[in-house]
């Protein structure tokens, strides 16, 4: 079986510089799962924290389904804990503390085994023109595969 993307945080990739990635379990609710598999889940303002030695995702907002009653619904964008290893949190805990990096949540998955998973990046911010680069770079590509493609279906 392979892998369900559910969503993915683009922005992330626009303004951020990738520096180490990991998979992460998340603690979920009721109906959460339901929410997610139907894809009403949002990345895009979500950011992690460590919090008394735990991952904590924060702005992650998963939609309500509308079979759900409200009052046993939880909270759309409430703090979510993430299920790592305590090592790995306490060393991507220092290196957020010394070498000033964040860690941003990249996307959301279904894996082999049917879990909910989140795929986490500890990263360090682009400077705008780091940004301009990197969309000067991704054009170049896109007009040299355009050339590539037309090259070929002429032979």
């Amino acid at each position: 079986m392979a892998i369900k993307e559910i969503a993915r945080n683009r922005k992330a990739f626009h303004d951020y510089e990738l520096i180490d990635r990991l998979e992460a379990g998340i603690e979920l609710v009721g109906s959460e799962v339901k929410s997610i598999r139907a894809a009403k889940v949002n990345l895009k303002e979500s950011y992690i924290r460590v919090v008394k030695e735990q991952a904590v995702i924060f702005g992650m907002h998963i939609g309500r389904l509308s079979t759900t009653q409200n009052d046993f619904a939880p909270e759309e964008k409430r703090a979510r804990t993430l299920l790592m290893h305590k090592k790995e949190i306490l060393r991507w805990e220092k290196r957020v503390k010394l070498e000033g990096l964040t860690i941003i949540p990249l996307k959301i998955f279904f894996n082999s085994k049917n879990r909910c998973k989140l795929d986490i990046a500890l990263a360090k911010g682009k400077k705008l023109h780091d940004k301009r680069e990197a969309l000067k770079q991704k054009d170049a590509d896109r007009t040299s595969k355009r050339a590539m493609k037309i090259a070929l279906s002429d032979l």
